[in-house]
């Protein structure tokens, strides 16, 4: 007897409708069960699990003549999320489960020899993709349902075993939809960064650079004398960011549920991620890759901050390759069968001292670098990866006064307003341009229409390009960081000021 059901293959962010068939012959003499359709090695031990699983669920499993074929067959199966699918065809074919109820569903699920049904990652893309092609209900692992009920327009049935689904679907014991309306969401959001900006004593003008880049989501470098506060600053980042959008966050849920990093008490991102990855990180560490693509740390940024500290101890290869994500706001990974694309949108916060021993321009201690050392050392950041930094501040040592001192300075909570409100400006703006969020995500097509500017501040942006020859891709990046720095002053028109503030950001001339 043949039995179809249905499951979805991953591949990258992409959910592929996969067609179970499975054949069973109760004629054949020899007892056999064998995968065919390109399946992974978690696949093919799908055979034990599910055999365990059936037996163990007081069900019948005839020894006798099986084959399972995964349509399409081109198409590579990895994982063990098969499971539930694969023992659904066996007891289809078995008549041990009423073929009308397998019809217009999807099957996710790994299975444990006893027929719990365990956890599988991915369930927000594969559940996606099972309401894109018409299904009417998906049976998932029921820690995994409230993750796929973040997908509306499908029925979500959480399975605790696979006793429990034949029993379901024979209507002896019914199994109810989860309830969507039941689930807090919201209650269960990441918390927000622990360091708040009014911990930090003194350095106004480069909390005032963090709160600019946060605004427009503006790439930014911090170059400074160890100790004098960087990272500390570069990780009260998140305490000012506004809040993710739905589809945003949906964004992000996504590309975390792919990589099973989601956190089983928090099925949706609600605040933007801060992943901070070693300077030892591999190329595919940071962009994605592997023999199954999976996305790297600059996709789990996405929507939010990546932070490189000691940036230039970072191998030169690893840089370069973050030039095009953050032209392209997107990474494509390249195999023989396929080319994956997993978007990177996002904010880099950079840190790195400015020489080998830390301290050449320091106030307080004597620099022991060569100059030849020095431009070596500053040299590993090439110019081109220099020029896709929108913001760049010398952070200065704090001033032993500031530092004791007991004046109190803006907190987090009131630097966010305003930049939730620049925020608001620009999605104001970009209603009608698709995919764009921020400032930064503007092209060079629409900057000169999105960024009017006055008289006299197109004056001193001409004088500026052709006394600093600035490329175009920097022309480009003041004119945004000056649109920017207008919305956070609540004004339409771009001033003299706002250029002018935009030109102090760039990076400053080596001086030894």
């Amino acid at each position: 007897m043949l039995s179809i059901v249905y499951a979805c293959a991953l591949i990258g962010l992409d959910g592929h409708i996969v067609e179970v068939q499975t054949d069973f012959n109760p004629r054949m003499g020899q007892p056999m069960f064998t995968i065919v359709g390109l399946p992974g090695s978690a696949v093919k031990e799908s055979r034990d699990r599910v055999k365990a699983a059936i037996k163990n669920s007081r069900m019948e499993f005839p020894n006798k003549g099986y084959t399972v074929n995964l349509f399409p067959a081109d198409l590579p199966k990895q994982g063990p999320a098969y499971d539930l699918a694969i023992a659904m065809g066996v007891l289809g074919a078995t008549d041990q489960a009423p073929p009308d109820a397998l019809d217009r569903a999807m099957f996710v699920g790994e299975l444990s020899l006893n027929g719990m049904v365990r956890h599988v990652k991915g369930i927000m893309p594969i559940t996606y993709t099972a309401m894109k092609a018409g299904f009417e209900r998906i049976y998932v692992p029921a820690m995994d349902a409230p993750e796929a009920a973040l997908v509306h327009g499908i029925e979500i049935y959480p399975i605790e075993s696979l006793g429990q689904l034949v029993e379901h679907l024979f209507k002896l014991n019914p199994i109810q939809p989860f309830d969507r309306s039941t689930y807090n969401y919201q209650a269960n959001a990441l918390p927000f960064s622990t360091t708040d900006f009014s911990d930090i004593r003194g350095q106004e003008h480069i909390k005032r650079g963090l709160e600019i880049a946060a605004a427009g989501s503006h790439n930014l470098l911090m170059k400074g004398s160890p100790g004098v506060g960087k990272s500390l600053m570069a990780r009260a980042m998140p305490s000012i960011l506004p809040t993710l959008a739905p589809e945003e966050a949906l964004e992000v849920t996504r590309i975390y549920s792919i990589a099973d990093m989601l956190p089983s008490d928090s099925p949706l991102f609600s605040q933007r991620p801060f992943r901070a990855p070693h300077h030892t990180i591999s190329q595919a560490g940071l962009v994605g890759g592997g023999s199954i693509p999976k996305p790297g740390e600059i996709s789990l940024s996405h929507r939010g901050v990546l932070f490189m500290d000691e940036i230039v101890e970072f191998s030169g290869k690893t840089l370069e390759v973050l030039r095009q994500p953050i032209e392209d706001k997107i990474v494509t990974i390249s195999r023989a069968a396929k080319a994956l694309t997993f978007p990177a949108n996002f904010l880099l916060v950079a840190a790195m001292n400015p020489c080998p021993c830390g301290y050449f321009g320091d106030s307080s201690r004597a620099c022991t670098c060569s100059p030849t050392l020095i431009k070596q050392y500053q040299g590993r950041l090439s110019g081109p990866l220099l020029d896709r930094i929108d913001i760049h501040l010398d952070v200065p040592r704090v001033e032993y006064e500031k530092l004791m001192g007991n004046a109190t300075s803006e907190n987090s909570a009131t630097v966010r307003e305003r930049v939730q409100l620049a925020r608001a400006r620009q999605v104001e703006r970009f209603k009608e341009h698709h995919g764009m969020y921020a400032n930064s995500d503007m092209q060079a097509g629409i900057v000169q229409q999105l960024c009017p500017l006055t008289t006299e501040a197109k004056h001193i942006l001409e004088v500026s390009v052709k006394r600093l020859q600035l490329s175009a891709r920097s022309y480009h990046r003041i004119l945004k960081l000056s649109r920017t720095i207008a919305d956070l002053a609540n004004e339409d028109l771009i001033q003299v000021h706002h250029v002018a503030e935009a030109l102090q950001y760039r990076p400053k001339q080596l001086i030894v």
